[in-house]
């Protein structure tokens, strides 16, 4: 596995240089250790899954299971760089298959992680057209990841404390009546990249110095309206307590499990823009049990795999197929209301052809490690 890893291609892509080379340590006992992992994998029947949380839930996998008669293991992480770090320091044929944000795909395929797909093998004749060919998952005109289901960021709020007009703008963060009351979720790359929207950035991760300097400036404007940074799971805790009555860089993932429950909240993409998130899967080169990753992926690419994921408990989505939409309809037509997948109404297919919507990278002009040294210093404040 070490032998595919170009590092001048891996860093160049925006990995920071610490975080490479705190992964490469593990690559040299993961040779030594590699083949004995692969054969007791290979004996397994299950499919490894590295996963944000929630992916390998019942409700999501079991049609797969029960078909194939094998069982998905998940290891779940949170942020992309968590994902790369365990993906270092694994031994080659941990994982079948990775879902990845969309904006990590360059650096598993510059790292040898993952291999090319055939797109005749999965049917993408099904989606919109939008994402049958969606930027980053298609690398030198060949395909690599499929994308699942995606999401916009904007901002999360109480509608107890703030009205759809107070959230038009994310210049409602500065407000004295929600001073200590504007949580972040613990990643930088959400929150900077709505607040790079603030700022005007009509590419908000594709900044130069003086952008960037600018921005590092609003970030930390922010410190005394703060009132904390959570975890995933807090982050749904704070705005049901009410300690949180806003969240930028966060959306509907968040809003609509809550609203759902009677927690009265709701997320929008105020007018300066949003970030659109994106989950995609891709096979990883070290599997033995490629065959199996296949049938996967197309389980989650087809109608029915589509449909549980828009549903999946752990977090909501919308999802890229058509397909997908239409047996939402069929199936859970109310459910199709509630996430705005119908076709009848105002829908999130709408609100991305709007332009106001800018797809999630990580930073071109600057390294990962620069961008997160700033959300460092603003914790720390």
């Amino acid at each position: 596995m070490t032998d595919k890893i170009d590092m001048f291609a891996f860093l160049s892509r925006g990995i920071g240089r610490r975080q490479f080379l705190q992964g490469a340590g593990a690559l040299g006992v993961a040779a030594a250790t590699g083949l004995q992992s692969e054969r007791a994998y290979a004996q397994e029947k299950t499919l490894n899954l590295l996963s944000w949380p929630g992916h390998a839930d019942p409700a999501v996998v079991k049609p797969f299971e029960d078909k194939y008669g094998v069982k998905v293991v998940a290891k779940e992480y949170v942020g992309g760089e968590n994902m790369l770090a365990l993906v270092n320091q694994s031994p080659p044929g941990t994982y079948d298959v990775v879902l990845s944000d969309a904006e990590y795909v360059v650096m598993l395929r510059d790292g040898g992680f993952i291999e090319e797909m055939n797109p005749a093998d999965y049917a993408l004749d099904t989606f919109f057209p939008e994402f049958q060919k969606f930027p980053g998952h298609w690398l030198d005109d060949k395909l690599y990841s499929l994308i699942i289901r995606f999401g916009y960021l904007g901002i999360a709020y109480r509608t107890d404390a703030l009205t759809a007009e107070d959230v038009a703008s994310y210049k409602i963060l500065w407000d004295e009546k929600i001073k200590g009351g504007v949580g972040f979720f613990d990643w930088y790359l959400p929150s900077m990249g709505c607040l790079s929207c603030y700022n005007g950035n009509k590419s908000p991760f594709d900044i130069d110095a003086a952008a960037f300097e600018k921005l590092k400036e609003t970030v930390f404007s922010l410190k005394p309206q703060t009132s904390a940074f959570y975890s995933m799971a807090d982050t749904f805790a704070s705005l049901t307590n009410g300690s949180a009555k806003a969240i930028p860089g966060v959306g509907d993932w968040i809003t609509l499990l809550l609203a759902k429950d009677g927690v009265p909240v709701d997320a929008t993409v105020p007018a300066e823009g949003g970030i659109q998130w994106t989950e995609s899967m891709s096979i990883m080169a070290a599997s033995e049990k490629k065959d199996l990753a296949k049938a996967f992926i197309q389980y989650m690419t087809s109608a029915e795999g589509q449909m549980a994921s828009a549903l999946m408990p752990a977090y909501n989505a919308s999802i890229p197929s058509k397909a997908g939409w239409e047996k939402l309809n069929a199936d859970a037509p109310a459910e199709a209301k509630r996430l705005r997948m119908t076709f009848t109404e105002r829908n999130v297919m709408d609100e991305y052809k709007d332009g106001k919507i800018h797809i999630r990278k990580t930073p071109v002009q600057q390294d990962i490690d620069t961008w997160n040294e700033v959300w460092t210093e603003f914790k720390s404040l």
